[in-house]
């Protein structure tokens, strides 16, 4: 791994665990393995490089909008999403936990972060609608909008509540879980096993990754 890529990879993991605030350039130039001097000649400051940080995690939720939805698997289409947004959301924790405070933040994060949001509850509520088409959901159609709403709000604070209530053992998929409590009971029992069997499946992976 190059240098520059590196520091960007290392940073990640440590804002993730202590944020952004915390975490020294000396501290950070230490866990790299590289004197502070190095660090500087890659990034100028510190918002340097958190607009680093930012850029690339808007290449993956780039790439998450881009997934296709198959108008025959809507539910299957769906889990592969929340997949990728779980994985993007762990990847990138301290972005989605600080993100209110964009002080701390490069002017990049808080011009684009209202964005994101929307863009994710669009997507969230396109899945649902497939899936009403495909009569796999009994919903009606005006609600989906307060629908994906709910459910944008569960899946994007679900992780940080569950650590902050001291169950952090399994976030990710009590997180999917909970969000699935919105709309579960309505859902086509062959969709509702297929979204289940995502949420046991993501879990494994994260639980390999860890």
């Amino acid at each position: 791994m190059k240098t520059r890529d590196r520091i960007i990879a290392t940073a990640r993991n440590l804002f993730n665990e202590l944020g952004y605030s915390a975490v020294t350039t000396a501290a950070l130039a230490k866990a790299c393995g590289i004197a502070e001097g190095n660090l500087w000649y890659h990034f100028k400051t510190k918002r340097d490089l958190l607009a680093a940080i930012t850029e690339e995690i808007g290449e993956h939720i780039e790439r998450r909008m881009a997934m296709p939805l198959d108008p025959d698997e809507p539910a299957q289409s769906y889990a592969t999403w929340l997949e990728a947004l779980m994985d993007e959301q762990r990847e990138y924790r301290f972005l989605y936990r600080d993100s209110p405070h964009h002080d701390e933040h490069v002017e990049v994060m808080a011009a684009n972060v209202p964005g994101w949001l929307q863009r994710s509850q669009d997507s969230i509520e396109q899945y649902l609608r497939a899936m009403v088409d495909c009569n796999l959901l009994d919903w009606p159609t005006d609600r989906l909008g307060d629908l994906a709403a709910n459910a944008t709000i569960v899946l994007r604070y679900g992780l940080e509540h569950f650590s902050e209530r001291g169950e952090p053992e399994g976030a990710v998929r009590k997180t999917l879980l909970q969000h699935l409590t919105l709309f579960e009971h309505r859902l086509d029992s062959g969709a509702a096993e297929t979204l289940r069997k995502a949420v046991e499946r993501i879990e494994r992976r994260v639980k390999k990754a860890a």
